[in-house]
């Protein structure tokens, strides 16, 4: 084997140290990609301000009995009256953040005000219909509900049936609800961002540890064309 000379490898090196410092090679020479630009840390605002803990109660993402509600006696959310598992939650969420907007919507409580007796809280009722869905892998259903605030801001709802018959409320989340997916044990929420071309998609997965519904994934996606923007106005689907 021939050793190169001590001179060809010098020659090899300031080429490859000119390529590096100068830009990329082409057939024609060395090129300048230009200023690449300073590369800079993040830069932290408000350094010395901290938001206060929550009160006990008010932690999102736990647990929490829904007080003022019978207990299941067969483990089983079906038969149960979804309208007053609603109401006794923004009930005492309410009371609880003493109306200021932490736990749920002050305005909660007035819109929970037009449902009436009727099963399904009348034709003003701004509660959606409950939906009965395995989250937990547990065999039982839960219950899965939103109430409506202003016809765009929405509280979503999970409940589960304890081991001791008692309901919990397992997920609260305060969104814009361009829509809402079940698929086996995961619960996605889509949300609309600032660029009308992509949704926001928070997955919800059952934690048997935390014994509540939290977030594993935070993804983005991109919004489905009209089928015919002719009459349906132009942009995608899910710009609002």
């Amino acid at each position: 084997m021939r050793m190169r000379s001590h001179r060809a490898l010098a020659g090899t090196a300031l080429t490859a140290l000119l390529a590096a410092a100068t830009g990329c090679a082409d057939v024609q020479g060395l090129r300048s990609e230009g200023d690449l630009g300073t590369v800079h840390a993040p830069q932290s605002l408000w350094k010395n301000i901290r938001p206060a803990p929550p009160d006990p109660g008010q932690k999102h993402g736990t647990a929490a009995v829904v007080p003022g509600l019978p207990k299941v006696a067969n483990l089983s959310m079906r038969g149960v009256d979804a309208l007053a598992v609603v109401r006794a939650d923004i009930t005492s969420a309410t009371a609880q953040d003493g109306g200021t907007g932490r736990l749920v919507d002050p305005h909660a409580v007035q819109r929970l005000a037009l449902c009436t007796q009727a099963v399904d809280g009348g034709p003003d009722c701004p509660v959606r219909p409950g939906v009965l869905h395995d989250l937990t892998g547990n065999g039982r259903e839960e219950l899965i509900t939103a109430l409506d605030i202003d016809g765009r801001l929405s509280e979503l709802r999970v409940y589960t049936v304890q081991d001791d018959g008692s309901i919990a409320r397992v997920l609260s989340r305060r969104a814009v609800l361009e829509g809402v997916e079940v698929a086996a044990e995961h619960l996605a929420v889509r949300e609309p961002t600032s660029n009308p071309k992509y949704v926001a998609v928070s997955d919800y997965v059952w934690d048997s540890k935390a014994g509540t519904m939290n977030l594993s994934q935070l993804t983005l996606d991109e919004c489905p064309a009209l089928p015919d923007t002719s009459q349906a106005g132009d942009g995608p689907r899910c710009a609002r």
